[in-house]
């Protein structure tokens, strides 16, 4: 079975896009109307703008998932997922890629998504750190032991987790793995706690506008961040599109959960390779490729 897989935060590049734009009328068009709807042009951010523009949260979630999606429409007959999923923001592109949020809302919901985050970013100090060579279950005792709020936010791949919170807690959870044996655990250069509850002001911005937006029935399963079981229910989709903000994604469940549904392929859909390497590193055996 064919499973494509879209990627987050953190891929984006300069020049991102831009030989889409300049070889294909479709995407062209899909990207100017992107410009319009968010009222400037990330098109010349994603093609020419430096890393530090790309960075800020309300154009790196808007321009990764105008990537993917993007890419995912131009590849046309050859498109036909029969599993998706999504890393995080990606989860957004992989709803668009099956068809249960059209275009135009999965782009305005991914710019408000976006400037929620930025929001409750600036309310409390808050950072995430990669954990590297712990067992998760180390990682997730570690994490309840300190004072403030610290969580597991990212099962990326065996021996690779993301941690979130208050930047003390943060801090304070870093030494304490280190001491637990892990190889590294280093805070990353991150505007905040993602996936975790110092989001729970975006998560209720973003509910609102979800709960506005139709969600149609998809032509195919996605693998959601919260459950990291195949959805199809556009209720029960729309519900966990809105938990996500403030759980933990679990990638390394949802790979292993597709695999053990038939995956036989995974066709990473964006900018980067990132995810390639983690199903990679999830399961040795596991066939990827890039769109």
């Amino acid at each position: 079975m064919k499973a494509y897989v879209f990627p987050g935060q953190g891929a984006q590049f300069t020049g991102m896009g831009k030989d889409l734009y300049e070889t294909s009328a479709l995407a062209k068009e899909l990207f100017e109307k992107a410009n319009e709807i968010l009222g400037f042009r990330i098109t010349d951010i994603m093609f020419e703008g430096t890393a530090e523009e790309l960075k800020e949260t309300k154009v790196t979630q808007p321009a990764v998932f105008l990537h993917s999606v993007i890419l995912a429409k131009t590849l046309g007959e050859d498109f036909k997922p029969e599993m998706v999923a999504g890393h995080s923001l990606g989860e957004f592109s992989a709803l668009v890629a099956n068809g249960t949020l059209s275009f135009e809302d999965g782009l305005k919901l991914v710019s408000q998504r976006a400037l929620a985050m930025q929001k409750a970013c600036e309310i409390t100090p808050s950072t995430m750190a990669a954990v590297l060579g712990l067992a998760d279950n180390i990682v997730e005792e570690v994490c309840a032991s300190i004072d403030g709020i610290v969580v597991a936010a990212n099962y990326n791949c065996p021996g690779q987790l993301v941690i979130s919170g208050e930047t003390t807690a943060v801090e304070k959870a870093c030494e304490a793995m280190k001491a637990a044996g892990a190889k590294r655990a280093l805070i990353l250069p991150v505007g905040g706690a993602f996936h975790s509850p110092m989001m729970e002001p975006a998560r209720e911005e973003l509910a609102a506008a979800i709960e506005a937006t139709t969600f149609s029935t998809p032509i195919c399963p996605v693998y959601q961040n919260v459950t990291a079981n195949a959805v199809s229910d556009a209720n029960e989709i729309k519900k966990n599109l809105i938990i996500q903000l403030t759980a933990p994604v679990k990638w390394t469940q949802s790979v292993q959960q597709m695999i053990a549904d038939g995956a036989t392929l995974f066709t990473e859909v964006g900018p980067g390779k990132v995810l390639a390497g983690l199903i990679n590193k999830i399961d040795k055996e596991a066939v990827t490729a890039n769109a």
